[in-house]
């Protein structure tokens, strides 16, 4: 069963509901007054056409007939109601057929009798015509009284439904702006979240309008400004405890070259000492602020190549599909930074006897580099999950070195270009690690 397309936005949501309720209001008045004020005013002026044609009969039946002229000029005069001899000749236009006419003429029938005619036009003059007899035996002794329009005529329907739509359009308007004023602060404030999402800096919201939209505009405020100096004292934290755990590594690295140990203890240590310092990198980079980097137009196929030729240099297979000519406007140093997790991240999960595929692919919006393993893959239900700082996944990547921040560092930087970064299993086993940017 398909559902009613309600739409999605609080604007036009509130907007239509707005209509819904003003169309209907109007539906109900039109009832009420069909009801209330129509009925009564047809009845109304049945029996006001009922009144008007038995006087004018008595006053003619009263007359004589050398005075019944000057009766009817009086008539006219007098009250406005003229009299006219009707004729087996004259062209009558009948009333519109509605139900208000339809009513009004069984009214006035029923009272007069069912000769009575009605018309719009008598031989092309406009007006209310009313047929009567003064002798109701005798078809020859036939009149047409023809009443003052405005003793007949009311307000129109269409008058009425006129200025109900009128008022209707009016309110919308009003109703339009008032819920774009709640609308719009919401925007900005839903504009400013995503920017903090990606790690960009956010404009003060205005504290302007409602009471509670200032509200909540100033707690968002307080919140940013809170978010800043927690990341500036998180940044000042690890680039300390890094600058003073990376001084007494390297007295470790040359206290243990200079022991004389056996080659292999040496070398096994030494690992060691790598495997902390490049944590120690990471917890750096993760601490970073990459909005202190500019944007600029870079080689992309340089940069990757740069990145690839740096591991290939300790033994790593990798092959790199790539375009001859590939530019985009992105923030080099944090590119780099974020390929060389991924191809990191590889290596150290996947190993080194397949080979890694790196291809990029550049398109009119968006750039792609994939970097693809012949790994144990990662399940589709952690791969949120693995984005997160500091967590790993042991069972299906058997590896548990490293800090557990590589893929969040490419997340983050992936949102700081307009983009995000996509881990899909790929065709015959392994981890496809996209990195989507807009370009």
């Amino acid at each position: 069963m398909q559902r009613f397309p309600w739409p999605r936005t609080l604007l036009w949501r509130s907007f239509l509901l707005i209509a819904l309720l003003l169309v209907g209001s109007l539906l109900a008045w039109l009832q009420i007054y069909n009801h209330y004020a129509l009925r009564p005013r047809v009845t109304q002026t049945a029996q006001l056409v009922v009144s008007m044609v038995n006087l004018t009969r008595s006053a003619l039946v009263a007359a004589d007939d050398t005075q019944r002229l000057a009766l009817l000029d009086d008539l006219n005069s007098l009250e406005g109601i003229r009299v006219i001899p009707a004729e087996n000749t004259d062209h009558a236009v009948p009333l519109p057929d509605n139900r208000l006419t339809r009513t009004l003429q069984e009214q006035v029938r029923i009272r007069l009798g069912d000769y009575t005619r009605f018309s719009t036009s008598i031989n092309g003059r406009e007006g209310f015509f009313v047929s009567f007899r003064v002798d109701e035996n005798d078809p020859e002794d036939e009149y047409w009284i023809v009443l003052p329009q405005e003793r007949i005529d009311g307000p129109a329907a269409a008058e009425w439904l006129g200025w109900g739509l009128a008022a209707i359009l009016i309110s919308l308007l009003a109703a339009y702006l008032l819920v774009l004023g709640l609308t719009r602060p919401l925007k900005a404030l839903e504009k400013a979240a995503r920017a903090i999402g990606r790690g960009e800096a956010v404009p003060v919201l205005p504290e302007q309008g409602a009471r509670e939209i200032v509200a909540v505009a100033q707690a968002f405020n307080q919140m940013t400004e809170d978010l800043s100096e927690l990341e500036s004292d998180r940044a000042l934290i690890l680039a300390g405890v890094s600058h003073d755990l990376r001084t007494p590594l390297a007295r470790l690295r040359l206290g243990i070259e200079m022991s004389g140990a056996d080659h292999a203890d040496i070398a096994a240590m030494g690992e060691d000492i790598e495997e902390m310092d490049r944590i120690i990198g990471q917890f750096l980079d993760f601490g970073r602020d990459n909005q202190t980097e500019p944007s600029s137009e870079s080689d992309i196929l340089a940069l990757v190549q740069n990145v690839v030729s740096t591991f290939q240099h300790h033994g790593m297979q990798i092959r790199l599909e790539a375009p001859a000519s590939c530019f985009a406007q992105v923030r080099p140093q944090s590119l780099r930074r974020a390929v060389t997790n991924l191809v990191d991240n590889a290596r150290r999960y996947a190993g080194t006897e397949a080979p890694l595929d790196i291809v990029i692919r550049n398109g009119t919006h968006d750039l792609e580099i994939e970097v693809a393993d012949h790994g144990p893959g990662i399940p589709p239900d952690q791969v949120e999950r693995l984005k997160r700082p500091f967590t790993r996944l042991e069972t299906a990547r058997s590896n548990v070195q490293g800090s557990g921040l590589g893929l969040a560092i490419v997340e983050r930087v992936a949102r700081l270009h307009g983009g995000h970064l996509a881990l899909l299993p790929r065709a015959g086993g392994g981890l496809r690690a996209v990195l989507h940017l807009q370009n």
